[in-house]
């Protein structure tokens, strides 16, 4: 019997024959593997988490916008809309018409078209009602107190001769070409002591949303007319505006040119609502759920002296402020006159510190919170300036 081959019958390795040397393996990297598969699952957990809160943060949404309870609903809705980067949201779980109801709600109860001149007695020597000089520490005029309740925190800034209150605008001709500027700078620019962010301007169409080159609705600066176009958004309508005699004049219309002149309006911009004005707090307004957002108001008591108020808004501390919380804000600080201006991400307060009351003397301080998303004030074209 023959054996059999179980050779094969060719050399499968020809260099070991020739005794010539095997070529060296490739060694792999040890724990280039498992960092690899570390890696692949971690950003496969991290992408199930965010499904998962989005998924869970629709469901919540939902719930709210289509639940049992309508008062959280609006204050959900109120607290979107304001925003311009959430105002897109409401609309993903409700129809428009429930949507335009809820949001046309404010319509005012005050029976006076424009507020009252005479009801202000303009006193610049006056002392509050306690008889001590609430002036006494404030000797360029300028007074700051804060408030707290239970959503927000707010700023409180009482100055005391209107005619150094007027509207700084961003530039002498507006034009989606030419952006706004941030109010640390345009203070610098004006060489004024305070500021706070003004009225409604235009966010859409330009190369930056966030550029806020032109206003929305009437502008007065300096007794001049530099703006007539637009309409503040979401319904929004209102206007405040200091006259020639330096009394704070609230409509609860936006004014058109003719009806300015006819005020003698000085200095003014177009937002709302009113919220009081006579001494009649605007019921409509203060019932509301106007939503927790960043606020800011202006105002004026019977001496003449100029309330200012910015709540923060949209952090940990300070989720933000109603309607009804800057009304009684106002009340408490005697005003007579007041009109909601632009708040959200807009809201801002500085202050040019003459005496070193927040910092070194002579800088500028940001008395407010701003976003936390915000590096610096956003760009817009119109602010409320307090003159030296």
């Amino acid at each position: 019997m023959s054996k059999r081959n179980t050779m094969p019958d060719y050399d499968p390795v020809p260099s070991q024959r020739d005794g010539a040397p095997r070529p060296p393996k490739k060694k792999k990297k040890k724990g280039s593997g498992l960092f690899g598969r570390i890696v692949r699952r971690f950003f496969l957990v991290l992408f199930t988490v965010i499904a998962l809160i989005l998924v869970a943060a629709c469901l919540a949404l939902n719930l709210i916008f289509n639940g049992p309870s309508p008062a959280a609903r609006d204050v959900l809705t109120m607290s979107l809309l304001e925003p311009s980067g959430t105002k897109w949201i409401p609309g993903l779980f409700m129809d428009a018409e429930t949507l335009d109801s809820i949001r046309t709600r404010e319509d005012s109860n005050l029976t006076d078209e424009f507020s009252n001149t005479s009801e202000i007695v303009i006193n610049k020597d006056a002392a509050i009602s306690t008889g001590t000089d609430e002036w006494a520490n404030s000797p360029d005029g300028i007074r700051f107190e804060s408030h707290s309740g239970d959503t927000y925190n707010a700023h409180i800034m009482i100055v005391r001769d209107p005619s150094k209150v007027y509207l700084g605008t961003s530039t002498e001709n507006f034009s989606t070409s030419i952006p706004g500027t941030r109010i640390d700078d345009q203070i610098e620019t004006d060489g004024a002591i305070a500021g706070v962010n003004a009225g409604a301007f235009f966010d859409n169409g330009t190369s930056d949303p966030s550029v806020g080159s032109v206003p929305e609705g009437l502008v007065y600066s300096k007794g001049a007319c530099k703006w007539t176009t637009g309409s503040p958004p979401n319904g929004i309508k209102g206007f405040a505006g200091f006259n020639k005699d330096n009394i704070l004049v609230v409509a609860q219309d936006n004014l058109s040119k003719a009806q300015a002149e006819e005020l003698n309006i000085r200095d003014g911009c177009c937002f709302g609502p009113v919220l009081i004005m006579n001494g009649e707090i605007n019921q409509e307004a203060y019932n509301s759920n106007s939503g927790w957002n960043p606020r800011t108001a202006v105002g004026q008591r019977k001496d003449g002296a100029v309330v200012f108020v910015c709540i923060d808004g949209r952090q940990a501390g300070s989720m933000g402020g109603t309607y009804k919380d800057v009304i009684d804000i106002m009340i408490e600080y005697g005003v007579v006159n007041a009109c909601n201006m632009d708040g959200g991400s807009s809201s801002i307060m500085v202050y040019r510190d003459t005496y070193g009351l927040f910092g070194e003397a002579g800088t500028v301080q940001v008395i407010n919170s701003y976003s936390l998303l915000q590096e610096r004030p956003r760009k817009m074209p119109t602010f409320w300036m307090v003159a030296p």
